[in-house]
């Protein structure tokens, strides 16, 4: 039996996606524009990643996870640059999320089907709960989670929660090199 094992990277505007050689692309995604992929990423099954109209970056060791939509805004008469997306390095962000025009410190977590719109921050060390919605322009405080649709500040978190989430990105790393060898039959 054989399986389609294909990839969209596709170059828009002039601009074509960058990934590290060791990063994980799963079958699936569709990578396009001026993206750009750090070190023992993981994007994972059926993810899209569209940076047409600014730039998405992506730091080591973090992970998009299966069917993600990760996008940007241009200019508008609130942000003369627009909104790029920017995840910094050992982020998690769950399954069938949607980040948009946001920023994500280094370690910050977003839960599975959470969004997070344009303007949107995210510290170090914080938390978006799973479903959550966070509205354009919040910040979400280092150490705390938030929750909600609206999203809110639920509580601070604890050091296991951080410590979990640490452990939640190594897990990511090996899994995501996992897959690359299966994927790649090697």
């Amino acid at each position: 039996m054989s399986f389609d094992h294909s990839v969209s990277i596709i170059t828009i505007n002039g601009k074509t996606p960058t990934i590290h050689p060791s990063a994980f692309i799963a079958p699936g995604c569709r990578i396009i524009g001026d993206v750009s992929i750090g070190a023992d990423v993981s994007i994972w099954y059926n993810c899209v990643l569209r940076a047409d109209v600014s730039h998405i970056a992506i730091g080591n060791r973090s992970n998009i996870q299966d069917g993600s939509i990760i996008h940007c805004d241009g200019p508008d008469g609130l942000s003369a640059d627009g909104y790029p997306t920017i995840i910094g390095e050992d982020v998690l962000v769950g399954h069938k999320a949607i980040i948009h025009g946001s920023h994500l410190h280094d370690r910050a977590f977003v839960g599975m089907a959470a969004s997070t719109m344009n303007g949107c921050v995210i510290e170090g060390d914080a938390m978006l709960a799973a479903g959550a919605l966070l509205t354009p322009g919040k910040k979400v405080n280092a150490k705390t989670l938030w929750a909600g649709a609206p999203a809110r500040m639920v509580r601070d978190l604890s050091e296991e929660d951080i410590l979990g989430m640490r452990a939640g990105v190594a897990h990511y790393v090996f899994n995501g090199h996992a897959h690359k060898l299966a994927v790649s039959g090697e």
